[in-house]
């Protein structure tokens, strides 16, 4: 085997090494929610500006299950987990006129969807009608 060889497969066990190191680290740091019951808020905005507010008691680690336990939420399966089309009832329809659900909590828009989105005991999370 040539030295050029070599240092290719070395370099590449060192990548995969790191990328392991990394998912670790990330696996043992990732949010969780906190375990054990909880109580949590969402207030539901309409296009219309009108509010639902759901107070939900759950277990769920996370929003998707205290989502779907509440029976507030459905959706398609993508690569990122749910992907939230209908809220209390109203779908949104990006294909038909670009409007989409939008998650926050406390005003500021999650970088997580549902599925990935940590919940404790007394959250706020808002869902959001949105065309555009």
């Amino acid at each position: 085997m040539n030295k050029a060889l070599k240092k290719g497969w070395l370099a590449l066990g060192v990548l995969v090494a790191a990328a392991l190191l990394l998912a670790g680290v990330y696996y043992a740091f990732m949010p969780r929610g906190a375990a054990g019951d909880k109580t949590i808020t969402v207030a539901v905005v309409l296009a219309d500006g009108a509010r639902n507010g759901h107070t939900i008691q759950t277990d769920a680690e996370n929003l998707r299950g205290a989502l779907e336990e509440a029976g507030l939420v459905e959706g398609e399966e993508g690569p990122y987990g749910l992907y939230v089309t209908t809220v209390d009832g109203v779908t949104a329809d990006w294909e038909a006129d670009g409007s989409w659900w939008c998650l926050t909590k406390g005003g500021e828009m999650l970088e997580t969807g549902v599925d990935d989105t940590p919940i404790a005991d007394g959250d706020a999370f808002e869902l959001t009608y949105t065309v555009g």
